[in-house]
């Protein structure tokens, strides 16, 4: 069975730390996120907006894509941000809809 998967970066409100990740259900992902429901490096640093997000069809190339982005620079994950979200808008709102 292949399961979608997700790779999604949030941010906090003034967009100074990225946090890369993958999942399988990127609303309630980001739900837990919003709602610091898991303990970590998100709930420690208030990252709650999505900022960008790709969808896959296989979880495997989704990890295989967040490893890739994570091993990235800040700059590029910057680009890929500008890139789809130029005015950094929390695209929770749209997925939710």
């Amino acid at each position: 069975m292949v399961k979608n998967g997700y790779v999604y970066i949030i941010t906090n409100r003034t967009g100074s730390v990225l946090y890369t990740g993958v999942t399988s259900n990127l609303i309630k992902r980001i739900y837990e996120h919003k709602n610091k429901l898991i303990d970590g490096f998100s709930k420690k640093y208030s990252l709650e907006v999505l900022v960008y997000y790709e969808c896959f069809d296989d979880i495997a190339l989704a990890i295989t894509r967040e490893k890739q982005i994570k091993s990235g620079s800040r700059k590029s994950k910057l680009l890929l941000i500008n890139g789809l979200n130029r005015e950094w808008r929390d695209l929770y709102i749209d997925i939710c809809n």
